[in-house]
């Protein structure tokens, strides 16, 4: 399997969800159209852009020229970069400044930035005047492949990541792949934990793909946006038949959640990026399946092999500062979002590309597993 030649046009994946269908368009050079593209599908809105104060230094200026060039009014909110951006503090003070800015229902709001700015302007987008219509604009290859699509807003409670949020879903999602020039390696390598992800979960033949292509995908160009694309189109799929994580969608959590319970456990920090925590959480989510006798050993190494030469972390030693114990952990895990009726529910594999729904799971086994993992870290 090889990456087609780059398309001449944008490549449009369609996130098929009836009157609240939307596109989510990949290419270069795409944040040049946001003023035109709004203005199509919204004439006369006026707009509000959030971001943060790293991508505002590098991106805000340019959309706001793309949105004057149109003819488009526009404010801008900038909050901090970085996770603890996502709060109750940080929150209220953007539905505060889009209400200051005078937005009325038929106006737009922009989300400029990674998964932080997309969840949280989405979800202030979603309470502000009761809904408004926003518009996402990933900066982050995270972003891009999976928080922008598919309408999960939110912010982060002290119990846990995600917590307090709404589904709202997006009228457009530009993923210009042009903005990722200008990512960090490691804020990069931490989206590439989702772009594997997508192929262990269910697609092995683009895991396959990955290990020959891994190279190419992280040097930009075809790979690069054919990885985007088949990702995108992948999540838009699913999204399209389980909106509400009722069923299959929950199968994009393969390694949250072990990985947000570390990523909560390191108090959102630089210590563990999202997807870092992610990588970490698959490689667990792979051995906890192999020691339940659903997968060969060599499963697991191939896994962590590949995401390791992707720099990522694929053991719990490789977190600076190390992880909390295994009280903190499971107390964690109790909160996640996939909990029903108090007792647990799982991603676990059969292989890759064999992801399946483990509900019922037996806490004081996911205890004994932890206390394993963290005695030989």
């Amino acid at each position: 399997m090889t990456a087609p030649l780059r398309q001449a046009e944008p490549n449009a994946v369609k996130v098929a969800l009836g009157t609240r269908a939307y596109d989510i368009v990949i290419g270069r050079g795409l944040l040049a159209d946001l003023g035109e593209r709004i203005k199509a599908s919204r004439p006369g809105a006026r707009t509000v852009i959030i971001s943060d104060e790293t991508v505002g230094k590098i991106h805000l200026a340019a959309a706001e020229a793309a949105l004057k060039s149109s003819g488009i009014d526009s404010a801008r909110i900038v909050v901090p970069a970085g996770e603890n951006s996502k709060s109750y503090a940080i929150f209220e003070k953007v539905c505060e400044a889009i209400i200051a800015a005078r937005l009325e229902r038929n106006d737009l709001v922009v989300a400029l930035g990674g998964g932080v700015i997309g969840d949280l302007a989405g979800f202030a987008a979603s309470c502000v005047r009761r809904g408004l219509d926003f518009v996402q604009v990933p900066t982050t290859l995270l972003a891009q492949v999976d928080s922008s699509v598919g309408g999960k807003t939110g912010v982060n409670s002290r119990h846990g990541k995600n917590l307090i949020g709404a589904f709202h879903q997006p009228i457009l999602v530009i993923a210009d792949t042009a903005l990722l020039d200008t990512l960090p390696k490691r804020e990069f390598r931490a989206g590439y934990a989702e772009v594997a992800k997508f192929g262990l979960l269910g697609d092995a033949a683009f895991f396959a793909w990955l290990e020959k292509n891994r190279e190419d995908v992280f040097a930009g160009g075809p790979a690069r946006e054919h990885a985007i694309g088949v990702c995108c189109r992948g999540k838009a799929a699913i999204v399209s038949r389980d909106e509400r994580e009722t069923g299959e969608r929950a199968l994009l959590n393969l390694g949250h959640t072990f990985g947000h319970a570390l990523e909560a456990g390191c108090g959102f920090s630089d210590r563990l990026l999202h997807g870092e925590a992610v990588a970490l959480g698959t490689v667990l989510a792979f051995e906890f399946s192999a020691r339940r006798g659903l997968l060969a050993a060599s499963e697991i190494g191939r896994v962590a092999a590949h995401l390791a030469s992707a720099g990522l972390p694929t053991q719990v030693k490789d977190v600076p500062g190390g992880v909390p114990g295994v009280d903190v952990l499971m107390e964690l895990i109790g909160q996640d979002k996939k909990v029903r009726r108090g007792t647990l529910t799982f991603i676990l594999v059969r292989g890759i590309g064999q992801a399946f729904i483990e509900n019922n799971v037996d806490a004081a086994e996911v205890g004994s597993f932890l206390t394993e993992k963290l005695a030989n870290a």
